[in-house]
């Protein structure tokens, strides 16, 4: 099962966003940055956009957070681009198992207290933080700064 990097590229594309490095943050520019492909950035920032964290218009490359970083949780992004499950039972269980099936269901009440916890951690990180750690490392090895137009 391929993993899904939804939340971190959002949230890289976020940060760019936000510090605008780039004299051009067009899709193209930010796939570049992420190594992935300028449709899979406008598809995330489309989520973004509906969701209210980020206001964009079509053919001009100035993407714009529509909140501080302080004010945008990682939970926030995370709700707005890959919601899915962190854990997950698995429905395809033989149905007349009942050991099967009952451990499926034990393992839904602890997942869930999981997922719970995990979306109550998340809350409580804010883009804002994310950014301040990376200026923190950038700070450290300035040699990471270095940027391609």
């Amino acid at each position: 099962m391929k993993k899904s990097v939804r939340l971190s590229n959002a949230v890289h594309l976020m940060t760019l966003i936000a510090l605008n490095p780039f004299d051009n943050l067009s899709s193209q520019r930010i796939a570049k940055s992420i190594n992935t492909n300028p449709s899979f950035i406008r598809q995330i920032m489309g989520q973004l956009k509906t969701a209210g964290l980020l206001t964009s218009v079509k053919g001009h490359a100035e993407p714009k957070l529509t909140k501080a970083p302080d004010q945008i949780s990682l939970c926030d992004i995370y709700k707005a681009v890959d919601d899915t499950r962190l854990l997950n039972i698995d429905t395809q269980i033989d149905p007349s198992c009942g050991p099967g099936q009952n451990i499926q269901l034990s393992l839904a009440t602890y997942y869930d207290q999981i997922q719970e916890t995990a979306e109550q951690q998340m809350q409580a990180i804010k883009l804002a933080d994310i950014i301040e750690q990376y200026q923190q490392r950038l700070a450290k090895n300035p040699e990471l700064k270095l940027y391609e137009n």
